[in-house]
């Protein structure tokens, strides 16, 4: 095996070779790009996306897209399609076969097959002279001048090229749809994507351990309160009952080290007037973004007037939203 010399610089030259190929992309969507996308608008059917090797591959991928944005698709192998699963596709559905050079056995036998069938189709190619770009109804043009590879042979920049093609269709169609991040949370419920986008505050807060004092509390109370609800902190309120202030675990010690005569010292001595707070409807992300924009670890929670308690850092930590 022969040890590679210079491996940042190849590294590097891969990397602008794929980088120049998608930002060519840009001068090559065109009407057709935009006629494609209004046709799958008006479908009622899915779209199949085929295609084999490692076109196969990114057509997974481009599929998976699809159906996290709100538009159903499945993924068909084109060697398969031939062998019995055409079965799966409707005269409603949308077909876009993926092949750099337009001219495979397999495609050659799967298009007049869909054309027969009368499925629309799509042909995302890196070849617009092939014979799958000239059957097709719609042509994306992911024309690139050579793959990285140093024989030109490997799929690398072609993949990389219809992977961005298939990532700008999904996105058109997403905003065509006017898909907000409330349907996105509908589709991605797991995990701390999901979690940022559905958990809110009042599902992290916990109500009980309210840590409490009035303004005109003396310090022991304020320390047994801080301490007794481990929170690091208390909310401060008038005799009213309404929020005005703070005192944390950081107060107490800036207060100490003023050496103040503590016989005296009141709630309303040492918190922190005006403190920051999120309504209890809130998402939890939301909370992420106060406590970074502010650098604090905690926020008091509210339901409009009225304290119910707190979210710290810890508590999105804990849900894996940090």
């Amino acid at each position: 095996m022969n040890i590679i010399k210079n491996i940042k610089n190849s590294a590097i030259r891969v990397l602008k070779i794929e980088a120049e190929a998608v930002q060519n992309l840009i001068g090559q969507i065109d009407d057709e790009f935009e006629a494609c996308v209004n046709e799958i608008l008006l479908s009622r059917g899915r779209v199949v996306i085929t295609g084999v090797g490692k076109s196969a591959i990114v057509a997974t991928k481009i599929v998976a897209t699809l159906n996290s944005t709100g538009t159903p698709a499945l993924f068909m192998h084109a060697a398969d399609a031939i062998h019995g699963d055409l079965g799966m596709i409707q005269k409603e559905d949308f077909v876009i076969c993926i092949s750099k050079s337009g001219n495979t056995p397999e495609v050659k036998v799967l298009v007049p097959m869909l054309k027969k069938m009368g499925s629309k189709l799509a042909a995302l190619v890196s070849n617009k002279d092939s014979y799958l770009a000239k059957q097709a109804d719609f042509v994306l043009d992911a024309t690139i001048e050579s793959e990285a590879c140093p024989l030109n042979l490997a799929p690398t920049t072609s993949t990389t090229a219809h992977m961005a093609l298939g990532d700008a269709l999904a996105v058109c169609l997403l905003e065509a749809k006017g898909f907000g991040s409330d349907d996105f949370a509908k589709f991605h419920p797991g995990g701390s994507l999901g979690k940022q986008l559905y958990l809110t505050v009042e599902d992290l807060v916990v109500k009980d351990t309210l840590p409490l004092v009035s303004e005109k509390d003396d310090l022991a109370k304020v320390i047994l309160e801080i301490s007794g609800k481990r929170l690091g902190a208390t909310a401060v309120q008038n005799v009213e009952g309404s929020l005005v202030g703070i005192v944390t675990d950081g107060d107490l010690r800036r207060m100490l080290e003023q050496k103040q005569d503590l016989s005296t010292v009141k709630a309303k001595d040492i918190m922190t007037k005006g403190p920051k707070t999120i309504g209890v409807g809130e998402y939890a992300i939301r909370a992420l973004n106060m406590m970074k924009e502010y650098n604090i670890t905690q926020l008091v929670v509210m339901d409009k007037e009225k304290i119910v308690g707190f979210i710290h850092i810890h508590d999105l930590m804990k849900e894996g939203i940090v």
